[in-house]
């Protein structure tokens, strides 16, 4: 199992500086991984007040210069709302900025905030659906450095060779997000190198994890190795039982624990988090 930090890009972690300097602080403590959510807007349920919001990919540009080691991306960019071959280029960018640290985490996204709806996008989630699927398509032969053209519903492009290509190889990996029980995700997930389950609801136990992976197992045709993310918050103070509440994901196929934090997390209380170092099975 690996630990990472995952935090909002906005309220008091839209300063650059500072969230550079916590992924920094996270790399000297001993945790593997660094991550932000990636959104356009947000809004506060109950608030009124404007909220600060940084974007995610210069942030992660930052954090990529202050650290050496730790793995980077966000957790996670709703891909139909981008560009693919802009995402192309802002990945290989960062994936060299960072020496071959990234890992590139995606997802439908949603309309909670209005991302799409303010902005003229789509809000069925069949449309996303089918626009995530051809943004993977263009943006991995994008990332092949061969010349690519593509007809597709909502995308097409007429040969265009995108150089250079990722420091990493055959692929920067990709991480893919869905909300249990819908099944499609979990599809789509097993064409790629992980899955990050997640419920709207209520948050997933164990047996759940079991459900998902036998489920994503099911549909899984490559060989290759397969991360499955755990989104979660541990104490930091009691190690034994920090320990065990990791172990019961591990058991089950976990292999990275995420110490996710919210909006009402202040910023005293991430820092102490990674201070106290991930969890120790």
């Amino acid at each position: 199992m690996q630990f990472a930090i995952d935090i909002p890009h906005f309220g008091p972690f839209s300063d650059p500086h500072l969230v550079a300097e916590l992924a920094h602080e996270a790399e000297e403590e001993g945790w593997d991984g660094f991550f932000l959510w990636d959104h356009i807007n947000y809004r506060i349920a109950g608030s009124s007040e404007p909220l600060v919001v940084a974007d995610p990919w210069i942030q992660l540009a930052a954090i990529a210069l202050r650290t050496k080691r730790i793995k980077i991306g966000p957790m996670v960019t709703p891909l139909p709302r981008r560009q693919p071959w802009k995402l192309a280029r802002e990945t290989v960018t960062l994936d060299l900025l960072s020496e071959g640290r990234l890992i590139f985490g995606i997802g439908l996204g949603s309309d909670r905030s209005r991302e799409y709806s303010d902005f003229g996008g789509p809000t069925d989630a069949k449309v996303r659906g089918e626009m995530l699927d051809e943004g993977l398509a263009i943006l991995t032969q994008l990332w092949s450095g061969e010349e690519v053209s593509y007809k597709g519903q909502h995308y097409q492009l007429s040969q265009v060779q995108f150089l250079p290509k990722p420091l990493q190889q055959p692929r920067i990996p990709i991480w893919v997000a869905g909300n249990w029980p819908h099944k499609k995700p979990f599809r789509r997930a097993a064409q790629w190198d992980g899955v990050f389950p997640l419920m709207v609801e209520r948050a997933l136990t164990p047996d759940d994890f079991r459900e998902i992976l036998d489920y994503t197992s099911a549909q899984r045709t490559l060989t290759t190795p397969f991360e499955v993310i755990v989104g979660g918050l541990t104490s930091g103070t009691d190690k034994a039982s920090d320990a065990a509440q990791v172990a019961s994901f591990a058991e089950v196929g976990g292999t990275w624990w995420l110490e996710s934090f919210y909006p009402r997390h202040t910023l005293e209380q991430v820092r102490q988090r990674i201070h106290q170092g991930p969890p120790q099975l």
